[in-house]
């Protein structure tokens, strides 16, 4: 029996925890509609995956709404390989010098992950996202040959909190778990993965941060890395990062679902409300104007729409000039200059 490759375990992985992820809000919630499974296959190129979305239609009628736990969410995998564009090769080389490049030839690519956003009714509840990514880049495989060498792959993820209200012991809980499951490789990893989360989910256009942050990381191989320091401890083979992936793609649900299950029956007001709206509109400008894998995506031939936009909360609002979040004595305002100046969360655990 052949030995599995990455790209066959990375998968079998990614297909188990949306499972358990799925399963755990369903446990939650047993009275709301199911998870939608949904199966598709990419179009012209080649692919697959596997969305599970989480909606509650609006009644037709003048009764009330749905009261789930959930308003929105999805918990998808894709699975693509295709033709990498010498344009794109020249930009991955920056921190893969191991990709051949010659400005006319394209390259095959094999790309999995996992992605997932949830955004909970309750106005206290936080909105959560949470990625984990696999990337093969191969030479051409000979006549007759299925796959050629890979010549380059790394791994990339994170997982980040968005609340509408900030609780600091939810707070600590969700980066102090992350961070735990990091210190297991290597005692750097989540300082700097907490840095750059902050750094990458930076509207600067608002002058403040989505949310309260995380983890974010990409590129990480065997191959020298811009933000880790090469004498110390951390994964550098394939197996070893594939065991830090697990680790903290398994550390999801820990560091969600307590803090879902305290914030879900909060009560709440139309000023919560309305300020969550207000959140979500920031929500929907980061991703749309500055996520890098909402504009690949839709810049990519033939890419699922759908799956694509699946991070946008069903219901946003802006207002012009708004006045909530100006008073910092406020709840809402002690969520802005948090946003304004982040905080070492897991640190204060100390």
């Amino acid at each position: 029996m052949e030995t599995p490759t990455m790209r066959q375990r990375f998968e079998e992985y990614i297909l188990g925890l949306q499972e358990e992820i799925i399963t755990s809000f369903e446990t939650l919630d047993p009275n709301a509609p199911k998870f939608k499974r949904d199966s598709w296959l990419r179009a012209h190129q080649g692919g697959k995956g596997v969305s599970g979305v989480f909606f509650a239609p609006p009644p037709t009628d003048a009764s009330p709404g749905p009261q789930t736990v959930l308003e929105k969410a999805g918990v998808n995998i894709s699975v693509v390989h295709g033709m990498l564009p010498p344009a794109a090769i020249k930009e991955m080389r920056a921190d893969h010098s191991s990709i051949p490049y010659d400005e006319k030839t394209s390259l095959p690519f094999f790309a999995a992950g996992i992605s997932l956003v949830v955004h909970p009714r309750n106005p206290h509840a936080p909105t959560v996202h949470a990625n984990y990514r696999y990337f093969e880049i191969s030479e051409k495989a000979a006549e007759g040959e299925g796959t050629g060498k890979v010549v380059a792959w790394w791994f990339g993820g994170g997982s980040d909190l968005t609340p509408s209200y900030l609780y600091d012991e939810d707070a600590r809980h969700f980066h102090t778990t992350l961070q735990n499951a990091c210190n297991q490789h290597g005692s750097e990893l989540y300082p700097v993965f907490k840095k750059w989360c902050d750094e990458y989910f930076y509207i600067v256009h608002r002058q403040e941060t989505r949310g309260i942050g995380g983890l974010f990381f990409d590129d990480l191989s065997t191959e020298k890395h811009a933000r880790l320091s090469d004498d110390v401890k951390r994964p550098r083979s394939s197996e070893e990062i594939f065991d830090f992936i697990k680790a903290v793609g398994n550390s999801f649900v820990p560091s969600y679902l307590p803090v879902l299950e305290r914030r879900m029956s909060m009560p709440s007001t139309d000023q919560h409300r309305r300020w969550q709206l207000l959140r979500r509109g920031r929500y929907v400008e980061f991703n749309l104007v500055y996520d890098r894998g909402t504009k690949f995506g839709l810049k990519t031939p033939s890419a699922r729409i759908e799956s694509i936009l699946m991070s946008l909360p069903e219901t946003a609002r802006w207002e012009y000039m708004t006045d909530m979040g100006s008073d910092l004595e406020s709840e809402e305002g002690r969520l802005i200059a948090v946003l304004k100046q982040p905080i070492d969360w897991a640190g204060l655990e100390k």
